[in-house]
């Protein structure tokens, strides 16, 4: 997995690239009470608002971590949001991205890195 300083995961499986929040990101929201996911065939730029999350904190965009296309979307969290708390860094994926180049992803951090950055 790599991790970007916006607090998101990514792991390639086969053709496509899904994408989260961390754990990290999870615990700071605390308990997460709205997602609302991007539009499947949705064509992103990095750095693209793509999914808003609400908690009893505060609302928060995630952020695109890389370009492509959304060719799915965990609709799971979208029912119910608290998933995210539970299980951020696995079953309560955002979205599934397909990429034309997985180049970007070598300059994100790897969990050891990841680990030293949120310190």
């Amino acid at each position: 997995m790599k991790y970007t300083e916006e607090h998101e995961w990514l792991r390639v499986e086969d053709d496509v690239v899904v994408v989260g929040i961390t754990e990290h990101a999870a615990e700071q929201l605390g308990d997460v009470v709205f997602v609302e996911l991007p539009d499947v065939g949705t064509t992103v730029s990095k750095d693209d608002e793509v999914v808003v999350i609400e908690s009893v904190k505060a609302a928060s965009d995630i952020l695109a971590p890389i370009d492509g296309e959304i060719v799915e979307v965990n609709e799971a969290i979208v029912d119910e949001p608290g998933k995210v708390n539970d299980d951020p860094e696995n079953d309560a994926w955002f979205f599934k991205i397909k990429v034309e180049d997985l180049g970007p992803m070598d300059d994100m951090m790897d969990e050891a890195a990841y680990k030293a950055f949120i310190g």
